[in-house]
């Protein structure tokens, strides 16, 4: 689960990280009254940034430097409602529906930060770099030695040395030293109280004051781990999540959205990666990822086709399902069901292998539906593709 930028920083700031003073707004008038509290703080600068899950925001109109209240007010009202667009957003961009209104920092420096988890390893590691303010993907391919890295064993946390040994190869000094270490201590430790996937300031600033503050903040949340952090599970934006994928969630469904015509849907999220690379090696492409779960059952089955037949460019469907826990035949006549209940108008496709598979095979192929089925995953792929009206020669597409 992704946080906006104001709720990253709440959380960061109650666990000891310095940011900058600010509010969310989400009105103009609203904006204009955090600007005048900041203001009476001492605040002469003041910076508006849109809220949305989203990178590249200041480069799509979506940040702003206002010299006084009545110019925060303005940008506020300029920006909230905008379609902001960035490279993150694709060409449809997202809706702004807040905007988060903070005092403006006096940079010396900027710097990058993250806490992550190295899958590699299976441990966090803090990641860091004097290249603060870009992309730390551009850094990482084009300059990889001027990133930081240092793993911490999960058993005992990070340790003061470790955040010292970030401090001096991020290249501050003295008094500066002491305040990155603290940073840096926080930061792992907020990162690893939330069950945290990515904790990331970018940037992190050095002000002309010589305080060490962070500017901006990103923090994924494990989805597996809300069940632990109920107060967090509120913070969930669904304006900014795929609306199919939230319906999806509802149904206790695992989807998401790619960009092909072949609709599937598999139990297992192993199976259903192996379902899209073969499908992708007949020839075709996948629309989605879809795991309907262990159990596979009418219910979860119907909702499935739903999901799917919402999205305009599927213009097939593979069912793959493994009869490991659930039985095939009730499988297939849940698919049955399904299908009565749907009306699909896009040729089926249905693999079972597993308990019973054959009874559920026999029970499709008697069905008065219009389902094509399958033994072997590549038969299944082949008939996809055949069905689309492509044929495949050796791997190679020809239509």
């Amino acid at each position: 689960m992704k946080l906006h930028e104001y709720q990253a920083k709440d959380i960061l700031s109650e666990h000891g990280v310095a940011v900058q003073p600010g509010r969310v707004a989400r009105t103009p008038d609203e904006a204009e009254d955090v600007a005048r509290g900041l203001e009476a703080d001492g605040a002469t600068l003041f910076v508006v940034k849109a809220q949305i899950h989203a990178g590249g925001r200041g480069k799509g109109g979506g940040v702003k430097l206002a010299e006084s209240v009545e110019e925060a007010r303005a940008y506020a009202e300029e920006i909230l409602g905008m379609q902001l667009v960035t490279h993150q957003t694709g060409p449809e961009g997202q809706q702004v529906r807040a905007v988060l209104v903070a005092e403006g920092a006096d940079i010396a420096q900027e710097y990058y930060l993250g806490v992550t988890l190295d899958r590699q390893t299976s441990r966090p590691v803090i990641m860091a770099s004097a290249e603060g303010g870009v992309e730390i993907e551009t850094v990482a391919e084009e300059s990889p030695e001027k990133i930081l890295r240092e793993p911490v064993d999960p058993s005992i946390g990070l340790q003061p040395f470790q955040a010292r040994r970030i401090a001096f190869g991020l290249g501050f000094e003295g008094e500066q030293v002491k305040q990155a270490a603290q940073f840096v201590m926080a930061l792992y430790r907020a990162y690893d109280a939330i069950d945290s996937s990515l904790a990331e300031i970018n940037p992190l600033v050095l002000t002309e004051e010589g305080d060490v503050v962070a500017v901006d903040a990103k923090i994924n949340i494990d989805d597996n781990a809300l069940f632990r952090h109920e107060d967090l599970a509120e913070l969930r934006d669904i304006h900014e999540e795929d609306p199919t994928e939230v319906e999806a969630g509802k149904h206790g469904l695992s989807y998401i959205t790619l960009d092909g015509n072949v609709g599937c849907m598999v139990n297992g999220a192993g199976l259903a990666m192996a379902t899209m690379d073969i499908i992708k090696l007949a020839g075709g492409e996948p629309a989605n990822f879809l795991d309907v779960g262990g159990s596979a059952s009418a219910e979860t089955v119907e909702a499935g086709f739903r999901i799917i037949l919402g999205d305009e460019n599927v213009e097939a469907i593979l069912v793959n399902i493994f009869g490991g826990i659930v039985r095939c035949d009730r499988v297939a006549n849940g698919v049955i069901e399904a299908a009565k209940n749907v009306g699909i108008d896009v040729p089926l496709i249905v693999r079972l292998q597993g308990t019973n598979a054959e009874e559920g095979q026999q029970l499709l192929d008697e069905s008065d539906l219009d389902i094509e089925t399958a033994v072997l995953l590549k038969e299944a792929a082949d008939k996809v593709t055949q069905a689309l009206g492509a044929t495949v020669e050796g791997g190679t597409v020809n239509g």
